[in-house]
């Protein structure tokens, strides 16, 4: 039997369980993308925390290590890329924000690949263990650094070589290679606090955005409006049009008698 209320209406409680419905799905679908995010976010804080290579790790590759250089990270699908035209790229910064959007699987214009191997990154340096050779960026001669936030490509400066040149990661590899690539940056300039404190207060402020359970519409609430399709738009529409057809009455010639 269908609920009715004092007047004997049932699409008042017809409405308020739509609006219900569609109230929660909102919630549920903003909740979730809440908690992903706050997920990433301490993962990273973890990460930071924790990260650390060892000399183990770099056995098996062709590359000599120094006597206090450790191998942190390592991927083998990587390729050398050189930007045709040089600009002045930025200061490499201590920015680890997660980004917003996925990357796209794209090379961006001006860039061309011109080798492929694998890529490390130790306490000292990134290389890229190439076909044609090895490259090294070390640390303490970067000028400039710049992730592409669209595409999967990190351009780099240093002060011994005249082009600018860089790697392109898979796609789902390239934020975890960014993360680890920024800490071990922070690390040979002792940063890491900041990094970590960076972490801390993007989590702070995410945790002020957590999406709150919506209030239950009740029947009391349904409007008149609730019973025309389209609701408040079609009644503003049709009052609009009663308001201009007078108008354009008064405003035409008037007919012979």
């Amino acid at each position: 039997m269908a609920k009715t209320d004092s007047t004997g209406s049932t699409w008042r409680y017809r409405w308020a369980h739509r609006q219900n419905v569609r109230r929660v799905s909102t919630y549920r679908g903003a909740e979730a993308a809440w908690r992903r995010r706050d997920d990433e976010l301490r993962r990273l804080r973890a990460l930071a925390a924790d990260f650390q290579g060892s000399a183990a790790a770099g056995e098996g590759l062709p590359l000599e290590l120094a006597a206090d250089e450790v191998v942190l990270w390592a991927s083998p699908a990587a390729q050398y890329v050189e930007v045709r035209h040089t600009t002045v790229l930025p200061a490499p910064d201590l920015t680890v924000a997660p980004p917003d959007a996925p990357l796209r699987p794209r090379r961006p214009d001006g860039v061309r690949v011109t080798d492929a191997g694998m890529a490390v990154i130790t306490s000292r340096r990134l290389v890229l263990l190439g076909g044609r050779g090895r490259r090294d960026w070390a640390y303490g001669r970067m000028t400039g650094l710049a992730h592409d936030p669209a595409a999967p490509v990190t351009l780099i400066q240093v002060l011994d070589r005249r082009r600018t040149s860089g790697l392109l990661l898979p796609t789902d590899a390239a934020p975890d290679f960014r993360f680890k690539l920024t800490l071990a940056f922070a690390d040979a300039i002792e940063q890491r606090a900041a990094v970590l404190a960076q972490l801390d207060e993007l989590i702070a402020e995410h945790a002020q955005l957590k999406p709150f359970r919506p209030a239950a519409a009740t029947p009391a609430q349904a409007r008149l409006t609730a019973l025309v399709p389209g609701g408040r738009r079609t009644v503003a529409v049709a009052a609009a049009v009663a308001l201009l057809v007078p108008a354009a009455l008064i405003e035409s010639d008037p007919s012979d008698p």
